[in-house]
């Protein structure tokens, strides 16, 4: 499993990602921020406590995003 080894916070929720695989590129959040567990995610101060955690990304209140489905969306953005 290829794992993020960089998650920069950019502006209007997305997030700079680079992989252990150099897999690289723009992940855009807020189509997962409609669900209850993302809300503070809103927060733009919250949002950019991002970091790489297990293979994916997380946030200090333990929400988080599989380095699966960050990559997929970046391919296919």
């Amino acid at each position: 499993m290829d794992k993020i080894i960089k998650a920069t916070p950019l502006d209007d929720y997305k997030i700079e990602i680079l992989t252990s695989n150099g897999i690289s590129g723009i992940f855009d959040v807020k189509p997962y921020l409609k669900g209850s567990a993302f809300n503070e995610l809103k927060n733009p101060s919250y949002f950019k406590l991002v970091r790489p955690a297990h293979h994916g990304i997380s946030w200090p209140h333990e929400q988080d995003l599989s380095s699966d489905t960050i990559i997929y969306d970046i391919q296919n953005a």
